[in-house]
């Protein structure tokens, strides 16, 4: 077992030049733009090219309801795809892009650990390729042009009281919340209040992940409504003839990146996490692109399969018109002891009646991927040195009576070797026929589409209406956006509202506080509980621990 940091491991690996990455799946380096030796962007014109070839099969990898102990799903996700490339398939992996604010606040990298890695992970953890950077100057651009309008005349005649278009910085930062601008004097512009989102929860980011190419991308960005007039009409992007300037800033961050795990698997990274807040995917191009040059695609959704996988079947899926053939559930002993109401300082003893009491969270989930999502489904368990075989026997006659095979992952100590046993039964389960559906259909009703999305994914009884959602989702229906699909934005740490019910709760209702169109995007998003858009930092941030040598190297990346 190594004692190594996820960053010392990264460090002692060679990586292969990335053209020759890429040419292991027939990527032509004329489709290539080079960011130094180990990145690239893929031209994704080359779509059209491929448009003769099948898709390669479609394996979406998700998890438990989340815990401080941790899951691996990234983890495991880098390590199913050098499985399968241990056991002779053609495989990419199609992950989300990190954003700054967890890198320095809570969990720090996200891009796998141990020897299940993508590297160069320092870069793909800061700046990558400037992607984030190119989605928030465009979102502050968009913001810019609606003060300057309404500074110089207001010709739209906007109601300052009704601008839903916020500016986004790439950072946790509870001091930008709510803020009030444009102050001291008429040179400054109009004051009105304000707030920051984190760049992730942006639109545009969303629009990014959706769009099909850069016309599709610059047509969705003419759609985000930004404010609303006196009279109550929706004020777009198009309306103040930003979509151009928009689309420019971004005509090199919607092609995707092309990097590596340790062990040379191609992986396209590019866009999508927080599936607390937004929609969580990698964007559609990507997935698309790895589809056509991969027979095995290993893609993730963030978080649990109530929040990521429900978004990645209902939006991305429908939007984009792709179908999973498999879906893998992580799980660990430790969060499911931590479900079972075991505190994380007590983790390491053994304790089956802990693990036991913390299933139905797991079992919830299969349920879910099984019967509400339609999909074939196995239980990876990600191993820890700590886990004794009777806490392990406990989680295989659980799955065992459900029908589901349980499968111990070792990626994170052992690469692609340690996960071949979950590759077989991967490759086993995408030659199943399944009955892949979504949650609700388009033509449901907002509050349809919301209370099917509790009862079926959650477990809850319904929804409870604030007179504010209530009324939004009036006036978005009398608009005509009653048939978009809905982007719940809910804690990640319950299949509630409420954070501290962990388990399977029962009995609950969630409670919608207000909804906002992404009407670029193509889909609503539904506030609960006491969620926010812009995260803070804890107490002893992980920016603390984070350093850089005379030489360039960092440390603290974990």
């Amino acid at each position: 077992m190594s004692h190594l940091t996820d960053i010392e491991i990264a460090n002692q690996v060679a990586m292969f030049p990335i053209e020759k990455v890429a040419e292991t799946i027939g990527i032509d380096s004329e489709h290539l733009s080079l960011y130094g030796k180990y990145k690239a962007k893929i031209d994704t014109n080359v779509l059209d090219e491929l448009s003769h070839r099948p898709d390669g099969k479609l394996i979406l990898v998700t998890a438990i309801t989340p815990t401080p102990a941790g899951e691996g799903k990234t983890t495991t996700s880098v390590g199913l795809a050098d499985a399968l490339k241990h056991i002779g398939k053609n495989a990419a992996i199609a992950l989300r892009e990190p954003s700054l604010g967890p890198v320095f606040g809570v969990k720090g990298g996200a891009a796998g650990g141990g020897y299940a890695q993508v590297v160069p992970m320092e870069d793909i953890n800061l700046h990558f390729t400037g992607d984030f950077h190119a989605i928030g100057a465009a979102n502050n651009l968009l913001a810019a042009l609606l003060d300057n309008h309404i500074h110089h005349g207001n010709a739209l005649g906007i109601d300052t009281r009704r601008i839903t278009w916020k500016r986004v910085v790439d950072m946790n930062d509870r001091q930008l919340r709510h803020i009030v601008n444009g102050l001291q004097g008429k040179v400054n512009g109009v004051p009105r209040e304000d707030g920051y989102d984190i760049t992730v929860a942006s639109e545009i980011m969303a629009i990014l992940c959706l769009a099909n190419n850069i016309s599709d991308l610059k047509e969705k960005l003419g759609k985000i409504i930004v404010a609303y007039s006196f009279e109550g009409t929706p004020i777009t992007a198009h309306d103040l003839k930003a979509e151009g300037a928009l689309s420019a800033l971004l005509k090199d961050a919607i092609h995707p990146n092309i990097v590596q795990t340790l062990e040379h698997t191609p992986a396209f990274v590019h866009g999508g996490p927080f599936a607390n807040i937004a929609h969580g995917c990698n964007s559609v191009l990507a997935t698309k692109l790895a589809l056509k040059y991969a027979d095995y695609t290993v893609t993730e959704a963030g978080f649990g399969a109530d929040l990521g996988a429900e978004k990645f079947i209902d939006i991305k899926c429908r939007l984009a018109n792709l179908k999973p053939d498999a879906a893998v559930l992580v799980a660990t002993i430790r969060a499911l002891k931590m479900h079972g109401g075991v505190p994380k300082a007590e983790l390491s003893s053994e304790n089956v009646e802990a693990v036991i009491k913390g299933l139905p969270n797991l079992e919830k989930h299969l349920s879910n991927i099984k019967d509400v999502y339609g999909l074939p489904v196995v239980v990876a368990i990600n191993k820890f040195p700590l886990d004794t075989q009777a806490e392990l026997d406990a989680v295989y006659q659980a799955c065992k009576e459900k029908g589901v095979d349980v499968v111990l992952s070792d990626v994170w100590a052992n690469g692609g070797a340690g996960g071949e046993e979950l590759a077989r039964k991967v490759v086993e389960l995408t030659e199943q026929p399944n009955h892949f559906q979504f949650v609700y259909d388009a033509q449901d009703s907002i509050v349809e589409k919301l209370t099917k999305i509790v009862q079926k994914v959650y477990g809850g009884t319904g929804v409870e209406l604030t007179a504010k959602a209530k009324r939004e989702i009036a006036e978005l229906e009398k608009l005509g956006f009653g048939d978009y699909p809905i982007c719940m934005a809910k804690t990640q740490y319950s299949f509630s509202d409420d954070p501290t019910k962990i388990g399977a709760p029962k009995d609950f209702t969630i409670t919608i506080k207000s909804l906002k169109v992404s009407a670029g995007a193509g889909f609503i998003v539904a506030l609960t509980g006491d969620i926010m858009t812009m995260p803070g930092l804890p107490k002893s941030p992980a920016a603390e621990r984070i350093d850089v040598d005379e030489h360039g190297n960092i440390s603290g990346l974990f």
